[in-house]
């Protein structure tokens, strides 16, 4: 597959690189291409706007230093706060992504999450689940990876 950087990659490089072989359109995958381009913009608030009132956003699932209790962040409070936390503090995101699968009202993307923070590289490989209801909008964003798997990439620039 060829390198499909998004058109409106952010000033920093951040972007998505698709090089899964189907982008067709699907509800699911949709929102997942509109939360990774949010996300490169630093668009906040486009990015909570995504997500019914009551989604849910469980990165990683299960309990975490982001999530102690492993109980997602629930309602547009907690994932603004999960923003905060997280997502404001990468200078800069690739969202690479390998392989794609929509089926009812989810779609799984497998791939790597490159961020750059505090003058380090680090390479989240992954699962990330996307499920919306009738409107579109995010009922859950869940990604399924490992800490110390990531750690492990972590390489000074």
């Amino acid at each position: 597959m060829t390198d499909t950087r998004e058109a409106n990659a952010s000033p920093a490089g951040s972007h998505v690189d698709w090089r899964a072989p189907s982008r067709a359109p699907h509800p699911a995958r949709d929102a997942a291409l509109r939360s990774y381009d949010a996300v490169c913009r630093k668009a906040k608030d486009a990015w909570l706007d995504l997500f019914a009132e009551d989604g849910w956003v469980e990165d990683p699932v299960g309990p975490s230093m982001f999530d102690p209790d492993g109980a997602g962040h629930h309602g547009r409070a907690a994932r603004s706060s999960f923003w905060d936390t997280t997502i404001a503090n990468v200078e800069r995101f690739v969202f690479e992504i390998t392989d794609s699968f929509a089926a009812g009202q989810e779609c799984l993307n497998v791939g790597t999450i490159h961020s750059q923070l505090n003058g380090y590289r680090i390479a989240t490989e992954g699962v990330f689940a996307y499920r919306v209801d009738g409107a579109g909008k995010l009922v859950s964003l869940r990604a399924f990876w490992e800490w110390d798997r990531a750690m492990a990439t972590a390489t000074r620039l």
